[in-house]
């Protein structure tokens, strides 16, 4: 239970603190909210300033949720949503996802829970609160926790120590009631151990393919009623997609690069901008292997010299591999002092030690990379291309602003092509065709949802070019008339009898193979696979293969469809994971340990909901509003 001696702690402080706040609020908070500081900024406004002024946003039992702590629930969530798409987000557009919802729901939980550990009696001391208080990093100071750093930081979050510790010490009551709750998990090792023998069971199997290769007789020709049920049973393959037709106009930087003057002087610019990528010096491909100390490089060169152990051998024995340890191509000044020593070696040869940034180290030099010159009038050619390009997309950005106010003022695909540069085009675009324009993701994503009438826009492509469409009509999904996809439809009835054909002789053979049956003597090619579990891919298999032989019983022997072949296998041992097995020690501990987090997330969820149920709620939705609208 809380002592009294709790209540005074920096009582004196505090006075001070309000004080000063006081004086500084309004210049502060204004301040604060201008630049949009997130959490700091935010929790001192809501402390003292838009709290001063507003009644709390609502009540749990008898814990008020403040303005403040309302505030950093929501930032919490917006900052995390603005970090999922790598970009700001407004609460307006966080409201679309009803963030605002679930930080009020957060709060909400966490003040019931408040709530229910005072009405339960369960508090933290004065001294464990201390603890917890100098443990936190934005107290330290050089010496450990330092009052004063710690009256600072809370007076520019806009907090009293009295609040911060009031807070500090419901959290640490919070966590015990929570750990009440979850705590006394039964063990889930029969359910672990269930797992690990469904995931590790391993099979062994030999199959066998069939193709049309086996069959004794060709297979005979659709007859038009064949063609005709085939038509019928399978609407799908011969019927047109949906297909938009839609006009554009567009712009890209290939269209106009080679109207773009490039001067010689911006081409010599750039080639001594990029002289390291045109003139590269001799170079070699090496491996450095470092050691901790002189004496032991030395001690590993004279092994490598007394012909004791290789390089490779010294490369292991420390627990490396030589992709560690790869330099990969460098130039003499790179290396440092190692550099005349390993330009000086043949391929192979493994020098040192010589000392590097990270210590005493051996070289070994494995290849000559020559040096390289491109010259000025060599890249020229490239140079230009390069600027021409980059010409073009400055273009392009420039003229977007002109183009944007004359399809504000209503101006059609064709008169953006007579009025700009921008070229024509039509399309009767479908979701299976990418050439042309089509090529970029941008046209396709608005070419998928544009809508007739729609307002035209600018969008930009991902090369640097801009684009704008009108949708001119919708041809839904048609099929097409028998007469006309008649070869197609009797390629496809004659690929399916085939097929048949082959399960049909895949069955014949099947039927003669039993256990010890060997398959040559069916003219058959066996492969044999082992240890195979429910996550194994064996190649040459239809995506259901491993369900399939996970069906089967010992000895038995199943005709599978491979599309265009038939697979003959036959199950020929079971056996469960190895116990032993370090990797099926891991899986199990990890499917315990889920399982246990699982069951415990699903208790408090349970007691959480009992909770909010029996404990009185209300919200201020003046407050709540006022405070969303301020955080605008």
């Amino acid at each position: 239970m809380r002592s009294a001696a709790g209540g005074r702690i920096h009582a004196q402080s505090q006075r001070a603190d309000w004080q000063k706040m006081a004086e500084k609020g309004k210049t502060r908070y204004g301040a604060w909210i201008i630049v949009g500081v997130i959490l700091v900024g935010l929790a001192g406004f809501g402390t003292g300033g838009l709290s001063g002024n507003l009644r709390p946003v609502g009540t749990v039992g008898e814990k008020e949720i403040t303005v403040a702590a309302y505030q950093r629930a929501l930032n919490e969530q917006v900052r995390a949503l603005s970090a999922q798409f790598g970009q700001p987000i407004s609460l307006q557009q966080a409201q679309a996802f009803g963030i605002d919802q679930a930080a009020l729901a957060q709060i909400i939980l966490t003040r019931a829970l408040d709530n229910e550990a005072t009405q339960l009696g369960i508090s933290a001391g004065d001294e464990r609160v201390f603890d917890r208080l100098q443990r936190i990093p934005s107290f330290q100071g050089a010496g450990g926790f330092n009052r004063e750093t710690y009256r600072l930081a809370l007076q520019q979050s806009g907090q009293t120590p009295s609040e911060f510790e009031t807070g500090l010490r419901e959290e640490i009551a919070r966590t015990l009631l929570q750990g009440a709750v979850v705590s006394g998990i039964p063990a889930v090792d029969a359910y672990a151990d269930a797992l690990v023998q469904y995931i590790g069971e391993r099979r062994d199997i030999t199959w066998a393919v069939v193709n049309a290769d086996a069959l004794t007789s060709p297979v005979p020709g659709a007859t038009e009623a064949d063609q005709q049920a085939y038509y019928d049973a399978n609407p799908e393959a011969f019927t047109l997609p949906e297909t938009r037709d839609i006009t554009y106009a567009w712009l890209t930087p290939t269209m106009i690069q080679d109207q773009m003057e490039v001067d010689d002087s911006s081409i010599e610019a750039l080639y001594q901008a990029r002289i390291n990528e045109f003139v590269q010096p001799e170079r070699r491909l090496v491996e450095r292997l470092v050691y901790l100390d002189q004496a032991r490089a030395e001690e590993a060169i004279g092994r490598i010299n007394a012909g004791e152990a290789t390089f490779e051998d010294l490369v292991i024995e420390r627990g490396l591999s030589l992709a560690d340890i790869d330099l990969g191509d460098v130039s003499e000044e790179d290396l440092r002092g190692a550099g005349e020593a390993v330009f000086a070696a043949g391929p192979g040869d493994v020098v040192g030690p010589y000392n590097s940034p990270l210590g005493p180290a051996l070289f070994r030099m494995n290849a000559i990379l020559q040096a390289q010159e491109t010259s000025l009038e060599e890249a020229t050619p490239i140079l230009r291309e390069e600027l021409a390009a980059e010409s073009a997309r400055g273009f392009i950005n420039d003229s977007a602003n002109g183009i944007i106010d004359l399809l504000a003022g209503g101006a059609s695909m064709e008169d953006l092509a007579e009025r700009t540069d921008m070229e024509l085009g039509t399309i009767n675009w479908t979701a299976d065709i990418f050439e042309g324009i089509a090529a970029y993701d941008a046209f396709r994503r608005e070419a998928a949802q544009v809508q007739e009438g729609a307002f035209a826009e600018l969008h930009d492509l991902a090369d640097g070019g801009v684009f704008a469409l009108r949708l001119d009509g919708i041809t839904p999904p048609t099929l097409q008339p028998l007469d006309e996809v008649r070869d197609a439809v009797r390629e496809a009835w004659q690929a399916q009898a085939r097929q048949e054909a082959v399960i049909a002789t895949a069955e014949e053979i099947a039927a003669d193979i039993r256990a010890l049956t060997d398959f040559t003597t069916l003219d058959l090619i066996p492969q044999t696979d082992a240890d195979l579990t429910r996550r194994s891919f064996v190649e040459g298999t239809p995506p259901d293969f491993n369900d399939q032989i996970f069906e089967m019983a010992i000895g038995e022997v199943r005709v599978i469809d491979a599309a265009d072949r038939a697979l003959i296998v036959r199950l020929d041992d079971v056996r469960p994971p190895d116990p032993a097995d370090e990797g099926t020690i891991a899986q199990r501990e990890a499917l315990a340990d889920t399982a246990a987090q699982g069951i415990a997330q699903d208790i408090f969820d349970a007691y959480a909901t009992a909770l909010q149920e029996r404990t009185e709620l209300t919200i201020n939705e003046t407050t709540l509003n006022a405070v969303n609208a301020q955080f605008r």
